[in-house]
């Protein structure tokens, strides 16, 4: 190293280094206790750590000073300001901070400087100097390159147990050691939870994920993501998500980290453990979502319900016939039959009051209550045609 080479740029002998290393390596055991009272005295955070941890913090700065003493005297050896981490366990990194291991290395190079000046002789000093300021260097890389490859490992951990979370929510195995998991994770929503789930972005790769979670975050929405296969699966949780249409309008947010292609957004529930039944009605909309191809994008999954009773969903055609046909049925049957007429009729308002033998504000005012009862208004297209689908069903189904 450049720094190692002090004697070839006027620094002091091989034979000096010797003996004034001899003289450090003495007063090592004073520094050390000198530093760790520093930390006591300046961080109030260090007192409250349990005696193991502290008694780590200790071992990191008694082997950093006896490695820069090792250091100064063979500047071209072995030693480095790295080897100094390699006595604490993985652990420690966990404890603290990035930030506190940073305040930590600045209070006890400056314990050091200070017991430099007051134990060493004073001919040492601008050596001791000139190296402990080029060790501590090597100390901050060494300090930084710890936390980067431990946030590299949490990362990729993270990220494996977040696909396990979303990969239990798809299965409907969401038990209590899902939803630690998850709280790990930072997920902290206890009410209104959607699944989403559409083509992955192939080009994309990992940082699909990370827009994801970014572009949750703006909108005040926790999120768990993972690709499976050619899909991008993303649980979402928020109060904002109180109904289908509010998820949706949440979801458009979300969907430029996804690939071409339907995006279906499953129907809210109230917690994470029933999020399977959001994913299941996602997912049966995502298969059915190529017979609709004028859809929006993201869709509801309540919006694709015609499609999705063909295509075989068995909730689906049971949602159509308990949840629109029966109400129209438990009225009266005024409403069945004018809307039966209206759609027959082509959707003519004096088609159908000719064919009923009623006036055609007759035929509006049961039109209207059509809609009130179902929610599906009989003069839309898309909604008409899912009306006559709950009709058919419905009369099957009877």
């Amino acid at each position: 190293m450049a720094s190692g080479r002090a004697g070839e740029r006027g620094g002091p002998s091989p034979r000096t280094r010797t003996a004034i290393a001899r003289r450090l390596s003495a007063a090592s055991g004073q520094m050390t206790t000198a530093a760790v009272a520093e930390m006591e005295l300046r961080h109030p955070w260090f007192a409250e750590l349990d005696a193991d941890k502290r008694s780590w913090i200790t071992l990191v700065a008694q082997a950093g000073i006896d490695g820069f003493v090792q250091w100064f005297g063979d500047p071209d050896g072995s030693a480095t300001g790295a080897d100094i981490f390699g006595h604490a366990p993985r652990a420690l990194a966990r404890a603290i901070s990035l930030q506190q291991t940073v305040e930590l290395v600045r209070t006890t190079i400056e314990a050091v400087e200070e017991q430099l000046q007051q134990v060493m002789p004073r001919g040492d000093r601008a050596h001791l100097q000139v190296a402990i300021t080029q060790y501590s260097r090597e100390v901050a890389f060494a300090a930084a390159e710890v936390y980067a490859r431990a946030a590299e490992m949490r990362g990729a951990w993270d990220a494996r147990l977040e696909a396990l979370v979303v990969d239990s929510v798809l299965r409907g195995d969401t038990d209590e050691t899902v939803l630690s998991r998850a709280s790990t994770l930072g997920w902290r929503s206890t009410q209104s939870v959607v699944v989403m789930i559409g083509p992955a972005d192939e080009d994309a790769g990992t940082s699909a994920l990370e827009d994801v979670r970014r572009l949750a975050r703006q909108r005040g929405l926790d999120s768990l993501a993972a690709v499976q296969g050619e899909r991008l699966v993303v649980v979402l949780g928020g109060a904002a998500l109180d109904d289908q249409d509010a998820a949706v309008a949440a979801a458009t947010h979300l969907v430029g980290p996804f690939g071409p292609g339907p995006i279906v957004v499953g129907p809210p529930v109230e917690h994470l453990v029933e999020a399977s039944r959001s994913a299941r009605a996602a997912l049966s909309g995502l298969r059915a979502a190529p017979a609709w191809p004028s859809a929006p994008r993201p869709v509801g999954a309540s919006d694709l319900l015609p499609e999705r009773a063909l295509a075989g969903d068995g909730h689906a055609r049971r949602a159509l016939a308990t949840e629109v046909y029966a109400p129209l049925a438990a009225i009266n049957g005024e409403l069945l039959e004018t809307l039966t007429a209206f759609l027959d009729q082509g959707s003519s308002m004096e088609a159908t009051a000719r064919a009923l033998f009623v006036h055609p504000n007759t035929v509006r005012y049961r039109l209207k209550r059509v809609q009130q009862v179902t929610g599906f208004s009989p003069t839309d297209p898309r909604e008409a045609y899912t009306l006559r689908i709950a009709l058919t069903l419905g009369r099957l189904q009877r």
